[in-house]
């Protein structure tokens, strides 16, 4: 019988290597200038034999017996370890890396280490067996007994290899002096990343059944020529300008065809590669995804959560995978392997953090296009992350990027500049920007939440309308008082269900109000006709504006902003010297020309609402700068993963997902049939600061659930946090009221 490397069904070695090939085949085309970014001349070269030699350890007899379900002694071994002594002895020049790479794609090389003290060993100063005893069981002699070396010599004459005699070893060693080894090299670690990632890549998607993958083609864009109508200048100077640009223009003003028309240039100046748009909020990139969908079909990707990181998970042991999970796990991949991603920073953010996986992600990069979306919305911590990103992947990967922004402080504008270092400017012409009139300031004294009947009026005057708050509980109080037959509430306190059926009503011609909270403020494509808001720093309030009279179609309309803050404001927004600052500028605005708002006069109340950095936000970005710069270039290791600073991480973007209790039956049956993913969107993501206060105060506690894997028949158990508050699916989680039903501990 051939040498298996699946079951269920089963799939010989060479087949499995083979569907890995065909994979690497179909990569050459889509990352096409891997080679330059090496710096050399033969990565898929090394590939291939990574790909032939990597499961060659699969060969060990009780391996094999695994396989074909029959009783066996495997004992929890890793057979990539068996792999490494064909690879030792093969006369490459580039064994090094092949070694590595076979080594490190499964586990990480601390698992490897510590899986290799499992075994006995006659290693001592003086070279004696000095535990006495003939039984111990060495790695050099498991080898020696288990491992078909003949069959496997045999398999290897198909692809044109012939080794005479095979180079026997502990890979203890190899292991611990690349985890002490500092990359100083930068070439020398970024071709190792690169070979890592794609390799992962080949291994992942064939083991998942993936049989194409898509590109990006200059006649996908063939839509940007039929749009009927004629280019804005700044639409036009995109579509010839070849590489890095930062374009300022108007909310509404068509940024998203133009950075289509930058990339569409960039494509056929240096080629196909993978792009990934950036925006802000998770409500933002469902909507994108809709839009873009309709002109390229088939090769745009929806990433957000976790589903990369489950799916990574999947294949640290993906031997045992059965036909029924490989459709799901195939389904998965669908979203991985499309070449346009719509994405949050987090998706990005994770590789450069080393998060387990990092590896692919890099490797996608390679050659890529970024487009960040309202590069403005994010906090100096999350802001800072992305201006290491930035130097890293235009530096290091030969990325290309398009940033856009309405409006964007000067202060901000530098860090970015000096990121990506060579850029054009690209701007909307005075002329648009005046066309681009069409908001009126209002300001009212007050709470927002103590006029309800102002909004009430406009409600029942058939207007469209939008209410936006500063907090989930206020967005929540609002929307129960206000009377409307046809109305939404979106906010952060929803889990990814409830969500995605809000954020698809709202493109409902009838909805006549929404009362939402930030998650409304970006690139969502609806257009109200008045909007009443709480007090926010002026770049979230012009682009809660943004989502009023968007298409211009309408007479000016009203923007209506309560000057007076709640305490709990307070938690949102810190900084009180700038909201007051916004404030003075509004009112200035509202006494000069009726309170009309020229779009060309936005940067010049940026820059006197923002003058400077904010010192604790300087220093906070600069410290971050710092250190993550630092990380990328000197201990970022591909097969090296820390676990902690996976938690960070995870934690600065999702804070913590929690368990409502009154879902906990569904999510208990979703566990059983192991719908992993489906059970997670049942979670209500909630920040740790919050989810500290709970637990001090027993509104959250600490739970497991023990299922059977339907893959290995093993008994698996999944930690989860409950919360003891209400929640439906019309209002979401409801902080200040507990379950009483619930049998909360």
């Amino acid at each position: 019988m051939e040498l298996l490397a699946k079951s269920n069904p089963p799939q010989t070695l060479k087949e499995h290597i083979d569907d890995a090939i065909k994979i690497k085949d179909m990569l050459v085309s889509s990352f096409s200038n891997i080679d330059k970014i090496c710096c050399t001349n033969n990565f898929w070269n090394i590939l291939e034999t990574c790909i032939i030699f990597h499961d060659l350890g699969k060969s060990h007899r009780e391996f094999q017996k695994l396989l074909q379900g029959k009783q066996h002694a495997w004992k929890q071994q890793r057979h990539e370890l068996f792999s490494l002594p064909f690879v030792k002895s093969l006369s490459d020049n580039e064994k090094y890396f092949i070694y590595l790479v076979i080594a490190g794609h499964h586990k990480d090389f601390e698992t490897l280490f510590r899986n290799l003290n499992s075994y006995g060993s006659f290693d001592n100063d003086f070279g004696l067996n000095l535990e006495g005893t003939e039984d111990i069981i060495t790695f050099e002699k498991e080898f020696e007994n288990s491992v078909p070396v003949a069959e496997v010599l045999q398999l290897l004459k198909d692809y044109h290899y012939e080794i005479s005699k095979i180079a026997i070893h502990n890979p203890k060693r190899e292991l611990q002096e690349f985890i002490r080894k500092k990359l100083n090299d930068k070439s020398e670690k970024i071709k190792l990343l690169l070979l890592a990632g794609a390799f992962k890549q080949c291994d992942h998607l064939s083991s998942a059944g993936i049989s194409q993958i898509h590109n990006i083609k200059l006649d996908d864009f063939k839509f940007l020529h039929e749009l009927g109508y004629e280019l804005f200048k700044h639409q036009a100077e995109a579509s010839s300008l070849v590489g890095n640009a930062i374009l300022t223009a108007p909310t509404g003003s068509g940024k998203t065809e133009t950075s289509l028309f930058w990339l569409n240039n960039q494509m056929k100046t240096h080629g196909i590669g993978r792009v990934f748009y950036i925006l802000p909020f998770t409500a933002s990139i469902n909507a994108m995804y809709e839009r873009l969908e309709k002109n390229i079909p088939d090769k745009i990707g929806l990433l957000h959560g976790k589903l990369s990181a489950f799916i990574e998970a999947k294949f640290e042991d993906d031997d045992l995978i059965d036909e029924k999970r490989k459709n799901d796990i195939k389904e998965q991949f669908k979203t991985l392997v499309t070449p346009f991603k719509i994405v949050t920073p987090f998706q990005l953010l994770k590789n450069i953090f080393a998060l387990k996986g990092f590896e692919k992600g890099i490797f996608e990069w390679a050659g890529g296009y970024f487009i960040f979306d309202e590069i403005h919305a994010y906090n100096p911590k999350v802001f800072a992350q992305i201006i290491c990103l930035l130097k890293f992947a235009t530096k290091y990967l030969d990325v290309k990027v398009f940033i856009m922004t309405a409006t964007l402080p000067n202060f901000l504008r530098k860090e970015l500049e000096n990121a990506i270092y060579n850029y054009s400017s690209i701007s909307a012409n005075k002329e648009l920007y005046n066309k681009f009139t069409r908001h009126k300031i209002v300001i009212k004294k007050g709470l927002l939440n103590e006029n309800f009947d102002q909004i009430q009026k406009y409600i029942n005057k058939k207007k469209k309308v939008l209410v936006v708050c500063n907090t989930v509980s206020q967005a929540q109080n609002i929307y129960t008082k206000l009377k409307s037959d046809k109305k939404v509430l979106l906010h952060s306190a929803f889990n990814a269900n409830d969500r995605n059926k809000k954020e698809k009503q709202l493109f409902e011609k009838d909805i006549k109000l929404l009362v939402g909270t930030q998650a409304i403020e970006v690139s969502l494509d609806i257009d109200f006709d008045v909007i009443f808001t709480e007090p926010a720093p002026l770049d979230a309030l012009i682009q809660r504006f943004g989502r009023v009279n968007r298409k211009r179609e309408k007479d000016i309309c009203e923007c209506i902003v309560f000057e007076e803050r709640n305490k709990s404001d307070l938690f949102i927004y810190q900084n009180e010297k700038v909201i007051n600052r916004t404030i003075e500028v509004l009112k200035e605005k509202e006494n000069q020309d009726s309170g009309i708002i020229k779009e060309a006069e936005l940067q010049q109340m940026i820059d006197t609402v923002y003058p400077e950095w904010d010192p604790n936000d300087k220093e906070e970005f600069d410290k971050i700068t710092s250190l993550l710069d630092n990380f990328i270039l000197n201990e970022m290791k591909p097969f090296i993963y820390n676990q902690k600073q996976e938690e960070d991480f995870y934690e600065q973007f999702d804070g913590v997902r929690v368990l409502p209790t009154s879902l906990l039956d569904e999510y208990r049956a979703l566990l059983k049939e192991n719908k992993f993913i489906k059970a997670e969107s049942l979670k209500v993501q909630i920040s740790s600061k919050r989810f500290n206060i709970l637990l001090h105060n027993n509104g959250i506690s600490a739970d497991k659930e023990a299922f059977r894997s339907i893959t290995s028949e093993k008994i698996l158990e999944q930690k989860f946090f409950l919360i003891n508050k209400v929640y439906d699916n019309e209002l979401g989680l409801q902080f200040s009221i507990d379950n009483r039903h619930s049998e909360f501990i």
